[in-house]
């Protein structure tokens, strides 16, 4: 799709939409006594590992049997109860329910001791430790797994809780320096923005946690210093983190839990009194690593992150499509590349919307988006979290322009950064050239005031070329212009040129330099290749056509696709990519994108400009229509020529796109 690798995995694991409204709904029901036979689904070569604890209450443990029966969730696993001799007729009615593995303690030794035994008797790579007073919804498990997928250094990761009546009961825990702990969003709707990205957070409620069966094998399981139970869950998590890894919440697992059935919640008597006597085990236990962690009665907003890391707030026009734009790939990988750098990300679109998948998407990723209902306009978030804020990054002068006067005011201690993406003043006036339009040249003017107003406001304005840069320079001496530009992973040249056939133009519809550019190629350029290869088709593809871009298809020789999902085989399958633009500015997508491919491409000058490109090395280039033809009839037919220009494109990009040629322009930026 042309998104780096660690969000195209996210995007193919999400197998459904996640929608942030009526997220959960409460249980029609309690758990029954109607205890009919039972079918759980069982793998003999199980990914996780189910493991249910279990002390009486069995109606409790029938509906979270029932619950795992009835999910489609695509990951393979194995459920084993462990029965720490109930005394009620959980022994007899168990053999109601097959699929499952039943083991009963020969003495009764508590939840902790019963999650230890659970564990080994697994086979799965992961242990999903699971209180019998649940109920799992759809995508809980494949969620939990999903995440350490997508983030590497995962080592827990914990679901969302939820209350029966559909309210918040944790989405992950904070630990304050005196082991205190904070359910992080208790009683509140569950479905606000704050509760539904990933995060590191300080532990995860052992109701519902995920982790590799090594590595908790490895920290030597739950440590029975704290037998019966309660502590053993953050202490893993400290334990987790003094290893290395991380510690996350996951809110796309979601699962219900009937708080305090097993143990009640009268902190003098029964277990319950072990959660008090236990935090005295804890803080002796971790009292270095609790210095460090927030005090108890420390802002909530704050603490609710582990470790407080610096905060980034990123606007712009629209939630990111890099399956659509070159410009959405941009800002989702410069998103990855601040989470890299150890930032925490919120992201506002100026329409205050949830984009279902891409929205989720980013939320997967640990992005918090920000959107209505919950918030009604980007400046009610400013008044109540601006002061938060380490960096605001405003994308696009129409989305910087009407919040500049309050972002001072509400992120007081925020470097501001302009990002243009490319000089739209710059792009209009070019294409007011090329049409000689009056209109177009006043609105030229108009915009690049405005433009130069937001610049000049913030503390560094970016720009993705070195042209633009000199732009800048002459129009305002005094601006702190830096170069940020295009990000790109690079995928390397999967076919060589005997594998491949035909040419391919690629882009977004939306934007008019693409429209104008195909239609010009087509009729000035198509003509005389298609003369001199007449069994080479030009195929069109791209997002948001207008009905002439559409009705090129019916000419001879050129197919017309429209929004392809996967561009993987159309950077692998087609010989060369055309690139025939005649205005615009900044550094165009399209080419970075074959370029990381090895596709080779023949442009214009303004389409690959900024670039640091050479003709005959990394790209073929003309502004002539003969000379462009003639450019593409050479290389289709040339197989040296034609690997050379696929490793120069190739070693371009490395070199000047790539994540960690733009990494590094970010920490200086920064500085």
């Amino acid at each position: 799709r042309g998104l780096s690798a660690t969000v195209k995995l996210a995007a193919n694991k999400f197998k459904k939409t996640q929608v942030p409204a009526a997220a959960v709904k409460p249980l029609a029901s309690q758990p029954t006594t109607d205890y009919g036979p039972l079918v759980v689904p069982q793998s003999e070569k199980p990914q996780v590992s189910i493991i249910i604890p279990v002390y009486n209450h069995f109606e409790h443990t029938y509906h979270c049997l029932k619950s795992l029966s009835q999910i489609a969730d695509s990951t393979a696993f194995e459920v084993i109860v462990i029965d720490d001799c109930s005394t009620d007729d959980t022994e007899t009615l168990i053999q109601q329910v097959s699929g499952i593995r039943y083991h009963r303690q020969p003495q009764n030794g508590g939840f902790i001791e019963s999650c230890n035994t659970g564990a080994g008797l697994a086979q799965g790579e992961f242990l999903l430790f699971l209180n019998n007073d649940t109920e799992v919804h759809e995508d809980a498990i494949d969620a939990l797994v999903r995440t350490f997928e997508t983030h590497p250094d995962a080592g827990l990761v914990g679901s969302q809780l939820i209350y029966p009546d559909g309210r918040l009961q944790e989405a992950g825990g904070i630990v304050f320096s005196d082991a205190s702990g904070w359910n992080y969003g208790r009683l509140d709707d569950p479905s606000k923005p704050a509760y539904q990205h990933v995060r590191a957070v300080s532990y995860c409620s052992g109701a519902s946690i995920l982790i590799r069966r090594d590595l908790f094998e490895t920290l030597g399981r739950f440590d029975e210093r704290y037998k019966p139970a309660y502590y053993e869950d953050t202490d893993l998590a400290f334990a987790v983190r003094q290893a290395g890894s991380q510690v996350y919440y996951q809110p796309a697992s979601r699962v219900t839990h009937f708080e305090g059935i097993s143990s009640g919640t009268d902190l003098s008597s029964g277990t319950k009194k072990y959660q008090v006597i236990n935090q005295e085990k804890f803080l002796d236990k971790w009292q270095d690593v609790l210095a460090k962690q927030p005090k108890s009665g420390s802002d909530i907003e704050r603490s609710r992150f582990q470790n407080q890391p610096q905060r980034v707030l990123i606007f712009d026009a629209c939630t990111p499509t890099p399956d659509q734009d070159s410009g959405s790939l941009r800002m989702m990988n410069l998103m990855i590349i601040f989470k890299q750098l150890g930032y925490q990300v919120t992201f506002i679109p100026e329409n205050m919307a949830h984009f279902d998948l891409y929205t989720s998407q980013l939320q997967h990723l640990g992005v918090e988006c920000v959107y209505a209902p919950t918030f009604s306009s980007p400046i009610e978030y400013l008044s109540s979290h601006g002061v938060y804020f380490d960096v605001v990054l405003l994308s696009r002068y129409y989305v910087a322009e009407p919040l500049m006067p309050m972002i001072r005011q509400y992120c007081p201690h925020a470097q501001l950064l302009f990002d243009t993406v490319d000089l739209h003043y710059l792009r209009e006036e070019r294409m007011a050239e090329v049409s000689g339009n009056a209109q177009q040249i006043k609105a030229a003017a108009v915009t690049k005031q405005k433009e130069l107003a937001v610049a000049r406001a913030c503390d560094t304005t970016l720009v993705v070329s070195p042209y633009e840069q000199t732009v800048l320079a002459e129009e305002q001496p005094e601006l702190n212009v830096q170069i940020l530009s295009n990000i790109h992973e690079v995928y390397g040249r999967m076919k060589g040129f005997e594998e491949r056939k035909d040419l391919v133009f690629m882009g977004g519809y939306q934007h008019t330099p693409n429209v104008d550019g195909l239609l010009w190629f087509v009729e000035e350029i198509w003509p005389s290749i298609h003369q001199a290869l007449p069994d080479v088709q030009l195929h069109v593809v791209g997002s948001k056509a207008p009905p002439q871009i559409e009705a090129l298809g019916d000419l001879d020789g050129v197919v017309y696709h429209g929004f392809v999902e996967d561009i993987e085989p159309i950077m692998c399958d087609y010989r060369i990519a055309v690139a025939p633009l005649r205005f615009g500015a900044g550094v165009k997508g399209k080419v970075n994108m074959s370029m990381s491919y090895g596709q080779p491409v023949v442009g214009t000058a303004v389409a690959v400009e900024g670039m640091y490109t050479t003709h005959g090395q990394d790209v073929m280039m003309s502004d002539d229509p003969k000379t462009f033809a003639a450019h593409v009839i050479q290389l289709y037919q040339d197989p040296e020529l034609w690997q050379r220009i696929s490793n120069g494109g190739l070693k371009n990009v490395e070199q000047w796109f790539s994540f960690e040629a733009a990494k590094k322009q970010i920490q200086n930026v920064l500085k």
